[in-house]
């Protein structure tokens, strides 16, 4: 499995070796020997696994966990195609404000790791795209949160030839300098302090 950090600190793309042959194919998204070289850290004690699906031109995001009590993922798609976007909301962190994307699919079955307190976005480029989540905290409704994925100052990589279609919640999110403002976002140490511990 390849292993490859992205332009966030902390996050990661993972790429297995995937086994065809006449009766269809065998892969494993998640090596935790790889993960493990790469983070330098086992992956978190799995809380929680969640499935989504979406037709194409669904945008979901820019979501995170209030922190704390904060979450990591391990995010793959298991069907469709999306680009799966990571975002450093972390204030104070060497890379807030930026933000990486991976184009995944069931080909290459590359698969993403969210750090504590980072957004998380996708989008869907195919009808039934499945992205499928490993979760290290129970999802808790009143501690989601978001961005706006179509926040002008992030400019995240949103194809031109998509309408997107957004949730009620995603759509009135704020942007990141409101969140800013508004004291929103997670604290970059913190989120690092709470990372450990998931180990």
């Amino acid at each position: 499995m390849k292993a490859e950090e992205l332009a966030v600190e902390g996050a990661y793309v993972f790429t297995p070796e995937v086994f065809p042959d006449q009766r269809g194919l065998f892969v494993s998204p998640y090596q935790q020997h790889a993960f493990t070289g790469a983070h330098g850290a086992p992956l978190f004690r799995v809380a929680q696994t969640n499935h989504s699906m979406s037709k194409r031109g669904v945008v979901r995001g820019v979501h995170y966990t209030l922190t704390p009590p904060g979450t990591a993922k391990y995010v793959y798609c298991a069907a469709g195609e999306a680009i799966d976007i990571v975002v450093d909301i972390r204030v104070g962190s060497p890379t807030f404000g930026k933000w990486d994307a991976v184009r995944v699919n069931p080909k290459e079955f590359r698969a993403v790791y969210f750090p504590v307190g980072v957004g998380h976005a996708f989008v869907a480029l195919a009808d039934d795209t499945v992205m499928s989540y490993m979760l290290a905290a129970p999802y808790v409704a009143e501690y989601e949160l978001g961005i706006s994925v179509l926040d002008e100052e992030l400019g995240l990589p949103i194809p031109g030839d998509i309408d997107p279609i957004l949730s009620d919640r995603d759509r009135v999110a704020p942007g990141l300098a409101e969140a800013a403002a508004a004291g929103l976002l997670p604290d970059y140490e913190r989120c690092r302090a709470i990372e450990r511990d998931l180990a």
